[in-house]
């Protein structure tokens, strides 16, 4: 007897559906597996046998054969576990093939017959919803994250046995409902504020500008000045995510496996923190079946490379097309992904290999050359995706004794989504989507950032004094052109354009 059951599978942060035909002849017992599986999927023979028997069913002792279609497309994970043994009881006449056509199937099973979760299951419920499949059958584990895309019924099981009964209509399982609002509202709280920061005013600004704007930055100071805090808190000051964006970021963590267990939703911005040894594939994704990396983990959030000079220089690299792009594309022989990486950069490093270097404190043991060979380790193009450089002097012992609280986070936010109101009605008329002015090119520049003779001299000045490069110039304008948006400006003024020169601190001859 021949039946058909839907499963899904991902392909990038897409879902695309798949055809398990399973046929059970009454001859020499066998089994056969064709359609392109991988280990995993073949190894489900043993795992899906062993959970119908100890599920009290009854294992067809006889010649089975199994098509995992469209048969071209290589199969992987052990989400087909489910489906396959739900295929194999109905063509066992076990469980009712009419009951088979309304929905989509997937899980992984244990011996016993309990489901374990699987990932991807929010791509998959998006798919659903298009091809207006009626609902979904899936580990009770993954139900809440399917559960955020309206006008599909999900149904979370926790074993074989469960599933089962469902379809033959032995047990009605009422279809999970959530309030998306409310678990969007609560998700979207940060634990990290601005308040407890001591110091470092002139750090706080730089980072509200860089939020205001969506400028990419660097910090740079001695140990202990306090980057990494002030880049963890950095998410709190962005503006909220929008209920898209969100459904966005969790298709990418769903098909990596990084949602935090029990939660349905990544609602606040994300912030990623990999370490400095790691490879340039884990960084903007790879692997035989591609998988997405840490700057595609980082979408509508933060990336933060601590230690910066410390990285691979081939690790940071690869980062260049994604940092103008928004999107990093995988290629493989037989298939291409486009993963999106649109991301804010946050970078932290020290002044020199000791990280004495200008500290009023500690005396620094470095040679210029030394030096010299520690900054250029960083090369100029990507220098040139950074808009923002600031020096985090050490803070003060005064300042940290202080026991008036900062400025909390909420505050500085209102801030920033003012300002980002005003990007936005500036570039809604445009034919390119920008949403920041970090995103824009030279003819955006020309054609919103305009400055009088006043502002043409000071810039002058400044390129000629400071030894500023050539490539810093269209940087001053863009973080000025933020800037006059945080004082509620619509015109450039110089006192714009001398706070934006102070943030190019690596493009001095002093550095470089």
């Amino acid at each position: 007897m021949l039946t058909t059951v839907l499963s899904a599978a991902t392909y990038g942060i897409n879902a695309y559906l798949i055809e398990i035909e399973t046929n059970i002849e009454n001859t020499v017992p066998n089994f056969f597996m064709v359609g392109l599986p991988d280990n995993a999927v073949k190894e489900s023979r043993e795992r899906v046998a062993t959970a119908i028997k100890n599920s009290a069913f009854t294992y067809p002792n006889k010649r089975i054969t199994i098509n995992l279609a469209p048969a071209d497309i290589k199969k992987e994970g052990s989400s087909y576990d489910l489906p396959i043994a739900v295929g194999m009881l109905a063509s066992s006449g076990q469980v009712r093939e009419d009951s088979l056509k309304d929905f989509v199937i997937l899980g992984e099973l244990s011996l016993d017959g309990t489901l374990r979760p699987v990932h991807g299951s929010l791509p998959i419920a998006v798919e659903l919803k298009k091809k207006g499949i009626k609902g979904i059958i899936l580990p009770l584990e993954n139900a809440g994250e399917a559960a955020m895309v309206e006008g599909i019924e999900v149904y979370g099981v926790q074993n074989l046995t469960e599933a089962v009964e469902f379809l033959e209509g032995k047990n009605e399982l009422p279809p999970l409902h959530l309030d998306r609002k409310k678990i969007f509202s609560v998700e979207q709280k940060y634990f990290s504020d601005f308040t407890d920061v001591k110091g470092q005013e002139n750090v706080k600004r730089a980072l509200e500008v860089a939020a205001a704007g969506g400028h990419n930055i660097i910090m740079i100071g001695p140990p202990g000045s306090g980057k990494t805090m002030l880049a963890r808190r950095l998410p709190s000051i962005l503006p909220p995510m929008t209920f898209e964006e969100s459904i966005e970021t969790t298709k990418i963590h769903s098909v990596a496996g990084t949602l935090p267990p029990g939660s349905a939703l990544v609602a606040h911005r994300p912030f990623r923190s990999p370490h400095h040894t790691i490879s340039d594939s884990a960084l903007v994704g790879g692997g035989t079946i591609p998988r997405p990396g840490e700057i595609s983990l980082s979408h509508h959030g933060v990336l933060f490379l601590d230690e910066l000079p410390e990285f691979a220089r081939n690790v940071l690299e690869v980062m260049r097309q994604p940092l103008e792009d928004g999107k990093v594309t995988i290629s493989r022989s037989k298939m291409s992904v486009d993963f999106p990486a649109s991301f804010m950069l946050v970078c932290a490093m020290n002044p020199c290999p000791c990280g004495n270097y200008g500290n009023p404190n500690h005396e620094c043991t470095c040679s210029p050359m030394q030096i010299q060979k520690y900054m250029g380790k960083i090369s100029g193009p990507l220098l040139d995706r950074i808009d923002i450089h600031i020096e985090v002097p050490a803070v003060k012992v005064a300042e940290l004794a202080q026991k008036k609280p900062g400025e909390t986070s909420h505050s500085i936010r209102e801030r920033v989504v003012s300002a980002r109101e005003i990007q936005l009605k500036r570039f809604s008329s445009h034919q390119k989507q920008i949403y920041a002015n970090a995103g824009m090119q030279s003819k955006e520049i020309r054609e919103f950032c305009k400055i009088d003779s006043a502002g043409e001299e000071l810039l002058k000045m400044a390129m000629t004094k400071l030894g500023l490069s050539a490539r810093a110039y269209d940087r001053i304008i863009k973080v000025s052109r933020t800037i006059a948006d945080l004082a509620g400006s619509p015109e450039i003024q110089t006192e714009h354009l001398s706070e934006a020169i102070q943030y190019r601190s690596l493009d001095r001859n002093m550095w470089m």
